[in-house]
């Protein structure tokens, strides 16, 4: 029993590590929370406007919960009346939740982006974007157990333990700054890439007043492409490169979306289907579903990773509703001949 509880424990403290210097959340949507990923790329979309809520929850067979939720707001004006120049603003918000002591990590990062309007041919925009708040760590320690608190190879949470916590929360401000380019290929592709600069002050994310640990940079390269493949269909591909932490992480996939009433010229009911792949990590199904200004999407994380044979190749269900619209005033879009458009 105490080797138990001592592999619990090590596994526990190895989680942490991670959690504090390595990788931040992702979403197996990660297109549908772009401003997570850069926040150059918020405010790139059809419309003046959009919402986006999403949940993940993964390896409920495993011991401990993992459970992360995200919402997304983006917000796009003209910056005059007659100007093709924009700008946006987003707020991201997300809550993470994971293993036996329910560690913790709630995102508030607002934003703002500028999308500056470089030449009519192919609708060439530059963006560039800056996103900080305020995140809150935490854990609980009485849903730990210790290797002391075994008696006699018995366990009781009431047994005295050695370990000692005297902070189990903290806050701390954290940043990232990103650019964009995107434009159109000729009549029936359009495309944007850009580029992430996150963690770059290293906020300090220690429990411990004396410990120095720090949060790792990030860089991250995102990219995406359209291609219409009729007039009543298009194909979407995105990727992501990560690098944080000496450790790289590279996704992507493709969407492939057909217009439900082929009649109407201006989609309303869409239906697309696809795959993601995290290298080395999963094989990600999805579909989603398009009805006027709402949208439904839904993937499932096919685990191939190393943790598969204890996974049985189960990961994590994500489900997503995202609403999108155009506002009644001067500087819509909807009024404009251009705009930063995804």
């Amino acid at each position: 029993m105490k080797t138990l509880a001592t592999l619990r424990a090590f596994i526990l403290l190895m989680l942490f590590s991670i959690q504090l210097q390595g990788q931040d959340l992702n979403f197996s949507q990660f297109y549908e929370l772009p401003g997570l990923r850069n926040p150059a790329l918020a405010g790139i979309i059809k419309g003046d406007f959009r919402a986006v809520a999403i949940h993940r929850s993964q390896w409920q067979q495993m011991i401990g919960q993992y459970q992360t939720s995200g919402l997304g707001l983006e917000t796009k004006s003209s910056v005059r009346e007659y100007s093709d120049d924009y700008y946006s603003f987003g707020l991201i918000v997300t809550n993470d939740e994971a293993g036996d002591a329910s560690f913790g990590k709630t995102q508030f990062l607002p934003s703002f982006t500028f999308h500056k309007f470089l030449r009519e041919e192919g609708n060439l925009y530059l963006s560039a974007g800056f996103s900080g708040g305020a995140v809150q760590q935490r854990f609980d320690p009485s849903k730990l157990r210790f290797d002391d608190q075994f008696v006699n190879g018995s366990y009781s949470s009431t047994n005295a333990t050695r370990q000692a916590f005297t902070n189990t929360n903290i806050t701390y401000f954290d940043a990232t700054a990103g650019i964009a380019l995107g434009g159109e290929l000729g009549y029936r592709y359009r495309f944007y890439i850009g580029a992430a600069y996150s963690h770059f002050h290293q906020p300090k994310v220690a429990f411990f007043p004396s410990g120095d640990v720090r949060l790792n940079k990030k860089i991250t390269i995102s990219g995406g492409l359209s291609a219409a493949v009729s007039d009543y269909s298009e194909l979407y591909s995105y990727f992501d490169f990560f690098t944080q932490g000496g450790t790289n992480m590279v996704q992507g996939g493709f969407l492939f979306t057909h217009n439900l009433l082929e009649e109407v010229e201006d989609p309303t009911y869409r239906i697309s289907i696809g795959s993601f792949y995290r290298w080395g990590d999963a094989i990600i199904p999805v579909i989603k579903l398009d009805y006027t200004k709402l949208s439904f999407g839904f993937t499932y994380d096919v685990n191939i990773s190393n943790l598969s044979a204890a996974s049985r190749y189960r990961g994590g269900a994500e489900v997503s509703v995202s609403y999108k619209t155009y506002l009644n005033n001067r500087k819509s879009s909807a009024l404009k001949m251009r705009c930063p458009v995804f």
